[in-house]
């Protein structure tokens, strides 16, 4: 593509290629220039480990995600689940929130945090389809209330033979299941929660618990080998709360039924029925009570990815209104060309990098507070609904039609406001969160 002919030419003396050149040497230091693509400018800042797993990361997903696409976003995508499971769990995506030999990270990505890691994962995943990224990562979520149980035992007993499983190419999914018909945000934020009526409740019997009741819009739900699900003590409230491991064969566990969902289709979200399920007590999960406190650790981290599946998401549908302004003409010049179509791609840049710049501030961190957690998520999905509005506005017909990846963008990118807690839900933990040093500043 050739350059639009308003534009300055690299080799004019006042581009600033040419004026940085007539800087002293003492000043050169403090002045840079890169034409590099801002991805791969962001991966060579990036640890060693941490930027060759990124171009790992790119690579799986142009090859295994980006083809299936469109199928694994219509509604008969049995087959395309299959084979991109598969494929996630060779490439050892389905085993890596721990170092080898239980699970499949290297050691010397180990320094650096688990919330980084699956950050990177997630938007590299998400920028292809959201759908399949969501996939394989709603696995994550479900298996970090066993790791976060710290309970060794456990993790050998019950985590790693799913991680040997997925290693060898035969993918064995954990689910995560807290939501409620009853109580969605309520089993998110600690005053509804202290209002809530539990609908999960296990009963106390000899050796274990039964446990009854439904959990919904779960993520992976339909596949799942097993699920982590939170549910009271009976005769108690949400203070009982613990986190219960359920396998998809034990007797009284069904699947009801898949929701329909907007976007983000090659993921399911389903409803889970537990009629009179014994939970054995090796299968309860961390001390019992525990489970709020679980919960709400495993969003702190969580939250973060979420803000990486947004960041995705808005990169692809960025990448794919610049090629499009790249291949279209508007009387004769290529839209590229136009100043108004250039200010809307650095609007959607500036956007992205923004979203970066947060998510990659906070994931350094082994531990996530609240706030930034929340902030993350919130400010992550908000703002790639906004990306993706903008590319739908570039490409116009083109970006809303079924075919268009950008279509499809728009709709993926409007979950990421509501799953994981509403981005109200969100901004109320950050006030749940910091009210008390505002009060203090007050």
């Amino acid at each position: 593509m050739k350059r639009p002919p308003d534009l300055v030419e690299p080799s004019h003396p006042l581009h600033p290629t040419q004026a940085f050149r007539r800087l002293p040497l003492a000043a050169r230091p403090f002045v840079r220039l890169d034409s590099l693509a801002v991805w791969e400018s962001d991966t060579r800042s990036l640890p060693p480990a941490l930027g060759e797993y990124r171009r790992q990361l790119r690579r799986f997903a142009e090859e295994v995600l980006l083809p299936r696409r469109d199928d694994g976003d219509s509604n008969q995508h049995g087959s395309v689940q299959s084979e991109v499971l598969e494929a996630a769990a060779r490439a050892g995506l389905l085993s890596d929130l721990l170092p080898r030999p239980i699970g499949t990270t290297p050691l010397r990505r180990m320094r650096h945090s688990l919330v980084f890691q699956q950050s990177l994962k997630m938007e590299e995943l998400c920028a292809a389809c959201a759908g399949l990224g969501l996939l394989i990562g709603a696995h994550g979520l479900g298996t970090m209330p066993l790791i976060l149980s710290t309970d060794l035992a456990l993790l050998r007993r019950e985590l790693w033979p799913l991680y040997r499983a997925n290693a060898g190419g035969r993918p064995r999914l954990l689910a995560y299941a807290i939501t409620e018909p009853g109580g969605g945000s309520d089993v998110e934020d600690a005053d509804g929660a202290r209002r809530y009526k539990p609908g999960c409740v296990a009963r106390r019997v000899p050796g274990g618990y039964r446990l009854n009741g439904r959990k919904i819009f779960i993520s992976g739900g339909d596949l799942a080998h097993a699920v982590t699900v939170f549910g009271a003590l009976e005769g108690e409230g949400m203070e009982s709360w613990t986190c219960f491991l359920v396998y998809h064969d034990a007797p009284g566990f069904s699947r009801v039924r898949n929701e329909i969902k907007m976007g983000q289709r090659a993921s399911a979200a389903t409803e889970l029925l537990f009629e009179e399920v014994f939970v054995p007590d090796a299968r309860v999960v961390g001390p019992l009570r525990a489970g709020w406190a679980l919960n709400r650790a495993t969003l702190n981290i969580s939250r973060v990815p979420v803000g990486a599946i947004a960041l995705g998401i808005a990169r692809g549908a960025f990448e794919a209104a610049l090629g499009f302004v790249n291949r279209h003409s508007l009387a004769g010049r290529p839209l590229i060309h136009y100043q108004e179509v250039q200010l809307r791609l650095a609007q959607m840049q500036i956007d992205t990098s923004a979203m970066r710049g947060l998510l990659w501030q906070v994931s350094r961190s082994w531990a996530p507070t609240q706030t930034q957690a929340a902030t993350v998520k919130v400010f992550c999905s908000d703002t790639a609904v906004g990306v993706c509005r903008a590319a739908m506005d570039l490409m116009a017909n083109h970006g809303a039609s079924y075919a268009g990846a950008v279509e499809k963008s728009y709709r993926d990118a409007r979950l990421t406001q509501i799953y994981e807690g509403t981005n109200q839900i969100n901004r109320l933990a950050v006030v749940e969160d910091q009210l008390e040093a505002w009060l203090a500043l007050g």
